[in-house]
């Protein structure tokens, strides 16, 4: 997939890019009405602290993600904080604005609720809030201070100064990375567990239609055994995925996977809230995958809410 370069804002301007279209045409939904703005000359003005937004259009962003923006800021400019996605889910009626961190976790998001997106957006160029503020406030739907449940296992916050990291490998299925490199029988028991892995380095690659578990649907993911990855956390992981195929999910052997019951694995969202994190046993990361392929199911779905038994356990 080929993406155009993001242009540079003007100081004090932040970046309203459409990243869903139809037939050429951006679709923007609802949200040029639900964020209350005014048109002053070639761009927008939110809200009584007059924060500055331009809209920018370009068909060969269809379909891009919180992740890939990182990439699209030219190389001779400066890094502008945040930019602001009215993505699929904005167009339909599903989510408020996604904001994608450019400066402390680049690529992360986190969404807001259209009606506070100015007010948000001041206090982020101000530095009243940074992004881990937003993400330690996110409700387990992605969402900056919102209704829907605090998650069990909040997304954790990387302290600088961050390593950087290689770009994962391009695929269209999972992807299964090891971060943890303290317990190797405990890795080796891990894909065992998940059928263990074929000559090009998959598990669940060769599955027998008649063998399946549809209850614990296997994990089908490219396994990335790299030390390179060595301490990789979930919010720096979106912008390590290549935007040339669209990668259903990227689950993290860490820590956690060799010290708990279940073989836990961290799988991290892509696409509706870049950089969140679901704990879920090995076993059912599968059908998390499988879900999600046939947009069956949405990545909250499988966060667990503070204070209530995971689905995996049943009622």
């Amino acid at each position: 997939m080929s993406c155009a370069e993001l242009p540079q804002p003007a100081p004090g301007e932040v970046l309203l890019v459409c990243t869903c279209y139809e037939d050429g045409r951006a679709l923007w939904g609802g949200l040029l009405d639900e964020i209350g703005a005014r048109r002053e000359d070639d761009g927008l003005v939110l809200g009584r602290k007059g924060v500055r937004l331009r809209m920018v259009e370009d068909g060969r962003w269809d379909f891009l993600h919180g992740g890939n923006i990182p990439a699209l800021v030219p190389d001779s400019s400066p890094v502008p904080p945040v930019v602001v996605l009215a993505d699929i889910p904005v167009a339909y009626g599903g989510g408020g604005p996604l904001l994608v961190d450019l400066a402390a976790t680049p690529g992360r998001g986190v969404r807001v609720p259209s009606t506070r997106l100015g007010e948000i957006l001041a206090d982020l160029l101000s530095g009243v809030l940074v992004f881990d503020d937003l993400v330690r406030d996110m409700d387990r739907c992605g969402m900056y201070q919102g209704d829907g449940g605090r998650p069990a296992f909040p997304t954790p916050t990387p302290s600088p100064p961050h390593r950087s990291f290689p770009s994962l490998p391009s695929t269209a299925a999972a992807l299964l990375v090891r971060t943890c490199f303290d317990d190797e029988a405990g890795w080796q028991a891990l894909l065992g567990e998940l059928g263990g892995t074929d000559a090009d380095g998959w598990v669940g690659a060769d599955l027998d239609p008649d063998e399946i578990d549809v209850e614990h649907y296997p994990l089908t993911a490219l396994v990335v055994d790299d030390p390179a990855f060595e301490g990789l956390q979930p919010g720096q992981v979106p912008a390590l995925v290549p935007c040339e195929e669209h990668t259903t999910l990227v689950a993290l052997a860490d820590a956690r996977t060799f010290a708990e019951p279940g073989r836990p694995l961290t799988v991290v969202d892509l696409y509706d809230s870049p950089g969140q994190q679901a704990v879920l046993p090995c076993r059912e990361v599968g059908s998390m995958a499988c879900n999600l392929e046939i947009a069956n199911m949405d990545f909250h779905d499988f966060v667990t809410e503070e204070g209530t038994k995971p689905w995996w356990e049943g009622a």
